[in-house]
């Protein structure tokens, strides 16, 4: 993946520094990023105008040489370690052979990451290392910017996500309704927990995972963050949100779409209505240029003159829209640029959701969510899967 550190470098001249350090497992976005490696355990990655990583062991070296993004990969053999410890114990030895490996390039002093290990600066320090945080978090923000590439891997993560929806919809359309008012399939009660299990193998079968989904019926809904479970039922809105990640590339995508089987009262029906208003009026306000704070004000005025509240107009508010408009979606499903009253100016190559909804346990809750991409005229549209409230009619 070619990946432009122009602005990283920068940072670096601005921050007086010779390098930037990452000790992290590839489970850290920015680690896996800069690195382009992809290991379990911690390892340190240097950046000085090169990649360069360092391994505790040899178990990753040959894969890392022929993987990685990095020019120069070494271990702590390389450095002696066996000999450090004799001279100085373990903790010590680790905190010479980090130092070593940078002295090794030339880096007296380097900018981390807002959340680096506190072990391995002091021992740096300790070491005569000048370390200073990078409080703007570079790498998190270039991340913001995809490539053509990250772009086309979000696409196929996607098309896994629409299957796995469509997997979803389809239980909860062709369900039965029992005397209870709960669905059945097959005989069975369809509960969120049989919904979510068919989510997650239409996802595997299209080469991606997810660690948790939103399968929420009723007042549970009324909780963005809500996971659901128990049984579903008729009558009343059911939030289905799915954010998988590809197991190939790790990037991912987010949709999320509101399903009634039945009837669903005169409010929801309102709202959801309105949220899809609100939705169109987002899009609209989407270009390079704009702000994430823009597009957010545009869903709150949708809602605000409805006459509902959201957290611009009554900040203590608990019901009505109670969240940020969006954010955006890459190696991390929650990343940046910001859709919200604090959001920055959209710069083609932002990946970002747009997913308003209204919320309270005494209706329900409603969300619809596509994500776009920034494009130099306006946004791509990444999300094709209908918008449709009331399935199984």
């Amino acid at each position: 993946m070619n990946r432009d550190l122009s602005t990283l470098d920068t940072a670096l001249d601005e921050q007086g520094v010779d390098g930037y350090l990452i000790d992290a497992a590839s489970d850290d976005s920015d680690q896996y990023y800069l690195s382009g490696f992809d290991a379990p355990d911690p390892f340190l990655t240097l950046y000085d105008g090169e990649i360069r990583l360092l391994f505790a062991r040899s178990l990753e070296y040959g894969r890392a040489v022929e993987e990685s993004a990095a020019t120069t990969v070494q271990r702590y053999v390389d450095f002696d370690h066996q000999k450090k410890i004799e001279e100085s114990g373990q903790r010590e030895a680790v905190d010479r052979v980090h130092a070593a490996f940078l002295s090794a390039h030339g880096v007296d002093s380097v900018a981390v990451p807002p959340r680096f290990p506190l072990r391995t600066a002091d021992g740096l320090r300790e070491q005569g290392i000048e370390v200073v945080p990078d409080e703007d978090g570079t790498i998190t923000e270039i991340r913001a910017t995809k490539t053509e590439a990250e772009v086309d891997h979000i696409r196929t993560a996607q098309r896994a996500n629409e299957a796995a929806m469509e997997r979803a919809e389809h239980l909860i359309a062709s369900a039965d309704v029992d005397e209870e008012g709960r669905l059945r399939h097959d005989g069975d009660v369809l509960t969120s927990e049989r919904v979510k299990e068919a989510i997650e193998v239409a996802l595997l079968r299209h080469g991606c995972a997810l660690d948790e989904t939103i399968v929420a019926c009723g007042r549970e809904a009324a909780d963005p963050h809500d996971r659901g479970s128990g049984p579903l039922l008729a009558d009343e809105p059911i939030i289905v949100d799915i954010f998988p990640r590809d197991k190939s590339s790790k990037y991912h995508a987010d949709m999320t779409r509101t399903f009634c089987r039945g009837e669903p009262d005169d409010t929801v029906r309102e709202w959801y209505d309105l949220t899809q208003q609100a939705k169109e009026a987002a899009l609209a306000a989407v270009e390079p240029g704009a702000t994430g704070k823009t597009v957010h004000d545009a869903v709150c005025d949708v809602y605000e003159d409805a006459g509902l509240p959201t957290l611009r107009s009554d900040e203590r508010t608990e019901t009505g829209f109670i969240h940020s408009t969006g954010h955006g979606v890459g190696l991390d499903v929650h990343e940046l640029p910001r859709v919200s009253p604090g959001g920055e100016e959209l710069q083609p190559g932002h990946v970002i959701t747009i997913e308003p909804g209204l919320y309270d346990p005494e209706v329900g809750g409603v969300r619809i969510e596509d994500f776009v991409v920034v494009t130099e005229d306006g946004y791509e549209n990444l999300t094709d899967y209908p918008e449709q409230l009331v399935v199984g009619e």
